[in-house]
């Protein structure tokens, strides 16, 4: 078993709806058992600024498969969930995305380990430093706390309160 993080993310429709179906989805799929994951953050969105807000979050899993196969699981999911692909960086019902596939470093056309992005996004940090503050970068060699405290993304994140219950058996 691996560990991984993943990142969560939802600006178009029922938010909340969307987080919680994908938790459900991860937390039944064969090879992955979720471990935790963080609260919810609602953040401003990165690049198209004309675009609703964000809800995002982190979770953390253990899995078998490889991180490729995970990445398929994650994009089946989205699938299952009614994401459509309209433009880069644009709104979406839900994003998957592997942020760390235990230490691994990987550079594929697809799929980069860590996520490249990691340490210029607040919206992935401060969940991230929620679950696991103390977790190291591989790349960097910095902890999700210090990896926080020096980004220069000035966009709000702020814990929210969801009015349904985003429990999901761990």
């Amino acid at each position: 078993m691996v560990q991984v993080f993943i990142g969560l993310g939802s600006n178009l429709g029922d938010r909340a709806y969307y987080l919680h179906r994908a938790l459900v989805e991860i937390a039944n799929s064969r090879q992955i058992i979720m471990k935790r994951y963080s609260s919810v953050y609602e953040t401003e969105p990165v690049g198209k600024k004309e675009q609703p807000r964000f809800l995002n979050m982190a979770a953390e899993l253990e899995s078998t498969l490889l991180p490729q196969d995970l990445l398929q699981r994650l994009k089946e999911i989205e699938n299952t969930l009614g994401r459509t692909h309209a433009e880069h960086w644009g709104p979406r019902e839900i994003d998957l995305d592997i942020l760390y596939y235990g230490d691994e470093v990987f550079n594929g056309e697809k799929l980069q380990l860590p996520h490249p992005e990691i340490a210029n996004r607040r919206f992935v940090l401060v969940p991230m430093n929620e679950l696991a503050g103390e977790f190291l970068d591989p790349m960097q060699r910095l902890s999700m706390k210090e990896l926080l405290r020096r980004c220069s993304d000035t966009r709000t994140v702020r814990k929210i309160s969801l009015p349904i219950d985003l429990q999901v058996k761990v």
